[in-house]
This record gives structure tokens, sequence and C-alpha cells, in this order.
């Protein structure tokens, strides 16, 4: 099936992605492909969280982490994101098209890959989410990988790729829901802009920032119809800041479910695109509230979201800048 089954240590049966550990051995089966990892891009979730908690310590715990499952994911976040490397060998019954010598990124989660790190991570100052590393991945018949393009630079493609999913999502939901109102919380974020430009056929977009600062630097870009200023962690701030018919939630910190979900009219939908959403608390607060909302959880997969994402940066200027900006600062 080319799902990753014989990859799996513990415990026996579950998926990849579910498994506790990975077997990272640089063997590959006839249906695998082996990748030289270059570099990771961890999700902003688990990055914050990892930060937060280690601080200078980060390298060391995210070497125990892949030690310690085969695989990079984080325990506190159940998350973990992707890599850029060159393909080394590929199986005669692998199926996705690589070859050797392909520089590619993989669309699929580091939670899945099967990850051996050799150098210590010793180029990495624990500062940034993307991370300087020298080691191994396997990937699955099933897995997703695209090639790096040409004319961008790496650091802005990995980031595009890591998030190309939230923006094909809302472009499909904008395309079923012509002349609706869009909402995006984190709007100056990487996915948050991105799905900002995606939105293309909305009556109207909004674009919600945490504060002055980001919400200056998303009405500069001018990808927003309108910016507000809301705690996305407040409900009734929400609430008051914005309607929305479709509410896309980009935001890297807990807490933001309640918000959402008042910012969203009856029978409208919200997307739920961050790694840090409590699925939980978003299902049982929409029923406690009453609330007659579709809720979603943001696949990372669209068939043909990083050829939409990477359209979108080389279109949209103003989304190039602010990203590169955002990377620069990261």
């Amino acid at each position: 099936m080319g799902i990753g089954l014989d990859r799996v240590v513990s415990p026996p049966g579950v998926l990849p992605q579910a498994a506790w550990r990975l077997d990272p051995d640089p063997r590959i089966s006839p249906a695998e492909t082996r990748v030289r990892v270059e570099r990771l891009n961890l999700d902003a979730a688990s990055f914050r969280q990892l930060r937060t908690a280690h601080g200078d310590g980060i390298r060391d715990e995210v070497l125990r982490i892949v030690a310690a499952r085969g695989k990079m994911q984080n325990p506190v976040t159940g998350s973990g994101g992707m890599l850029v490397g060159v393909v080394d060998e590929v199986g005669p019954e692998a199926t996705h098209g690589l070859k050797a010598g392909d520089r590619i990124a993989t669309l699929v989660s580091l939670t899945l890959t099967p990850l051996a790190i050799t150098d210590g991570l010793r180029r990495w100052d624990g500062r940034s989410e993307q991370v300087p590393c020298e080691g191994h991945a396997i990937l699955h018949g099933r897995t997703i990988a695209a090639a790096l393009p040409g004319d961008l630079d790496t650091s802005l493609a990995l980031a595009v790729m890591d998030v190309c999913g939230a923006p094909a999502l809302t472009a499909r939901l904008v395309a079923q829901h012509p002349g609706c109102t869009v909402a995006v919380v984190g709007a100056s974020g990487k996915s948050g802009s991105l799905s900002l430009a995606a939105a293309e056929g909305a009556g109207r977009t909004v674009g919600v920032c945490p504060d002055d600062v980001e919400a200056a630097r998303l009405r500069e870009a001018g990808l927003a119809d309108e910016v507000v200023v809301a705690d996305a962690r407040d409900p009734v701030a929400m609430a008051r800041a914005v309607q929305a018919d479709i509410t896309v939630v980009c935001v890297d910190v807990p807490g933001c479910e309640h918000g959402a979900i008042l910012a969203t009219r009856p029978g409208g939908t919200v997307v739920f695109f961050s790694m840090a959403t409590d699925f939980a608390a978003a299902a049982l607060g929409a029923e406690g509230l009453a609330a007659d909302v579709t809720l979603l959880i943001g696949n990372g997969f669209v068939p043909g979201h990083a050829e939409l994402a990477l359209g979108l940066v080389r279109a949209v200027p103003a989304l190039r800048d602010l990203l590169r900006a955002r990377i620069r600062a990261d």
C-alpha cells in the first residue's frame, strides 16, 4: 500500500503519524526513497512551544525527540514540519517520479517521516523555524514531495510549501461561496497572508492581527479589504471585531477556538489550520454556543496546493515582500 507500516516500531498496527517510534534505517525497501536532508522547517506551533519551554536548550530537545522517536514530532503539540533535501536513492517500485539528484521539499509532515540527524544540528542557533541539518529521511510510496523552484530562494520556497494547504483550501471554499466575507485570523503570518491572497472571488476580506505593528504590516501589503486588531483568544473581542462567512484560523497560539466560532455567521465555516488548535474545545464550544457553523480541520493536502501557493508568491509582489520580511524576522 506504500503507507509506511514497515517503518513503525511501536505501537504495532498504527500508521506512521500515530506511531510513537519509527525506524529510520537508511536501507530502503523497493517502494521507498532515501533523501539526504539539508534543512528542516519546524511548524510554527511546535517551534513556539519548544522555544518557550526550552530556550537555549531547544537544539538538544529536538535532537532528543528525533533520537527517541525516529522522526520529528513534538510530544506537546503533536506536530512536526517538513524538510528540504536531495534524493539519494529511489527504490525500483517507487511511483512518485523522483530520481536521484532531485532537490525537493516534502509536502507531508515530519511526524510521519522516518528521520535521522547526523550533525548534532551544529549550524542551528535555535532562533529560527528553519533548521540547517545533515542526516537522512525515508519517503514511503504515498509521501508527497515537490521539486524546489529555481526562481525563488530556498528559505522562501520552503516557508511557502510548508503552509501551502491553507491557501489552497481557502481558494476552494471561496470558489464554492463567491461573494462571501472571509476573515483570516493571524493574517500577517505566512499561512495567513497566503490565505488572504488566495481568497480571490470573496466579496470582502478581513485580516485579523494581534497588535498595531502586525496590522500596519498587513495594511501596507494591501492584501485585505479591512484590517482589524483583536486578540484571537478573546471571544467577545473577536465577535465585536468581525462577522464572516468563512473564518480561517492561522495563529500558532492555543485558545483561539471560541473566538473564531463567535466571529463566524450562522451557516458559515471555520477552518482551523493551526496545530495549536484544541479540536475538542472547538467542537464542544460550538455546541455550547449553539453555533450553527461547520468546523473544518485544515488538511495539509489539497491537489495542486504547492503550485497554487508558489503561483501566488510569484504573482503578488506585496505578498512576496511580506513573506520575506517575516522569514527575516523569524
